[in-house]
């Protein structure tokens, strides 16, 4: 990959743009830890989203959280229907060259016109010396140019690894990381728990998430097979289920426990504490298993095992992401079918939506991904009881045929 590389001066004033969801914040924290490792004394901005503004809350690498509620800007008709939208720039446009930033750094793909525009308008109202990120031949704006070969050529998080060592930053601690309180483990712990004592519950918990967010339904695997799954990792092992998710998806959670079989003790967490707090409670549960969303991104930043079902989406791009850490195990588990993917191909955006019939996941059925879960519970037993890791690698991807 080709990288211009400046070097900046130790006092740096750093201004980094990521406005996205929380799992692609997620992907940029080992970039955002190796400015902070590489320039200690540097003032590092992060400009967000309101989706994604708190999850680094408290985050020691990071001096100021802006937010820019950019789904107001993301089409040309919104702007023409509300112009006065516009107006609502203007402290942000000042704020941002007051601060009188060295260096501004974009993890985002060219992807889109309007997109590039945008990004363009905000990287000079910064006014910084070096305008850094991908190039995909549409990056004539930056100054400094990191070569993007398109979506799977490198997982995101080594895109945003890639930009920041374009500036000299190196890191050797690639972890995804959530930055959590006392405060979010004791509720996490209460809702887990629910006043029992942790001898007291049923164990392996394994957590499920059978939703995706908003952005892209498409990706979710059928609900009568997740509650076709809890049923037979319930007959292998025991224990229990807890149906993660926002408080939308709590009718899916309603549809999967009236759908087992089995007597499968299964709970719905739906919309019950923060995406902080349901990242603290993954630091509790055993395993993992859910779709392509944020909280796959948030189980591996908690250390715990996870299993990524994906079907539409390029999986070498957004996969699970555990940076070589020795105590971070994930697995994707999907078809191999000659049309995957259709989101996130090369330099284009795709079917967000899939087609129509999306064999991808209409045609994976339980048993590969159940026998990648038993795999992931046997190795999650070994390394607690006798404390050694398990010989499995850090990121496989099992593809299986239909």
């Amino acid at each position: 990959m080709r990288k211009q590389a400046v070097t900046l001066s130790p006092q740096a004033r750093i201004l980094v743009i990521k406005m996205a969801g929380i799992g692609d914040l997620l992907l940029a924290t080992p970039a955002l830890r190796a400015l902070r490792e590489t320039y200690p004394q540097a003032r590092i901005d992060l400009l967000v989203t309101p989706d994604s503004a708190g999850l680094l809350d408290g985050w020691e690498v990071i001096d100021h959280i802006i937010v820019l509620d950019k789904y107001l800007f993301d089409y040309p008709q919104q702007i023409l229907k509300n112009p006065r939208n516009l107006l609502r720039l203007t402290p942000l446009w000042h704020a941002l060259h007051d601060a009188r930033y060295d260096a501004v750094l974009l993890l985002h793909h060219l992807t889109l016109p309007f997109g590039r525009m945008k990004y363009q308008v905000l990287l000079r109202s910064t006014g910084a010396k070096y305008r850094v990120g991908l190039d995909n031949g549409h990056g004539w704006f930056l100054n400094v140019r990191v070569d993007d070969d398109g979506f799977g050529a490198m997982h995101e998080a080594e895109y945003n690894l890639a930009v920041a060592e374009a500036v000299g930053a190196t890191t050797d601690d690639k972890r995804l990381t959530v930055p959590l309180s006392e405060e979010h483990h004791r509720q996490a712990r209460q809702l887990l728990y629910e006043g029992k004592l942790p001898a007291e519950i049923a164990r392996p918990i394994i957590a499920m998430h059978p939703g995706s967010g908003g952005y892209s339904t498409a990706r979710r695997w059928e609900p009568a097979r997740f509650a076709q799954l809890a049923d037979t990792l319930f007959q292998d092992a025991g224990g229990q289920v807890l149906l993660l998710g926002g408080l939308e998806e709590a009718e899916l959670h309603q549809q999967i426990n009236g759908t087992m079989q089995s007597s499968v003790p299964a709970r719905s967490l739906a919309g019950k504490g923060s995406i902080k707090v349901t990242a603290a409670l993954l630091e509790y549960v055993d395993l993992f298993v859910g779709n392509d969303s944020a909280l796959a991104h948030l189980a591996v930043a908690a250390g715990t095992p996870a299993v990524t079902i994906y079907g539409l989406t390029n999986h070498k791009a957004w996969g699970p992401y555990t940076g070589g850490a020795p105590n971070r195990h994930a697995a994707v588990v999907r078809l191999d079918l000659p049309c995957m993917p259709c989101f996130y191909r090369g330099h284009e955006l795709g079917l967000r939506e899939g087609c129509a019939t999306r064999d991808c996941l209409a045609l994976l059925g339980v048993d590969p991904v159940a026998t990648v879960a038993r795999r992931m519970l046997r190795a999650a037993a070994g390394d607690k009881g006798n404390q050694t890791k398990h010989n499995e690698t850090n990121n496989d991807t099992y593809a299986t045929k239909p």
